[in-house]
């Protein structure tokens, strides 16, 4: 996976919230740079793609992980427009 620029944490959060976060955040960045989405739902692995695809970004990737000894999974997104 690339380098995040910017880390959004939506632990604890579930569906639609990180994505509705997703949205609002990447916003702030500039075409180009790579938003890492932390998430305790593993709805992120399907909605996150969906996402992608609807807003014209790329999504580059979701890895499982453990934070906080729960599982976790890290969404990576790249801003294709502004």
């Amino acid at each position: 996976m690339p380098k995040a620029d910017v880390t959004l944490d939506t632990l604890g959060l579930f569906c639609p919230i990180p994505i509705i976060n997703t949205s609002k955040k990447i916003r702030e960045l500039t075409v180009g740079e790579v938003l890492e989405v932390l998430s305790s739902d593993e709805g992120i692995k399907k909605d996150m793609p969906a996402w992608c695809e609807t807003t014209g970004h790329e999504f580059v990737g979701v890895e499982d992980d453990t934070i906080n000894y729960q599982p976790a999974y890290r969404a990576f997104v790249r801003k294709r427009k502004s």
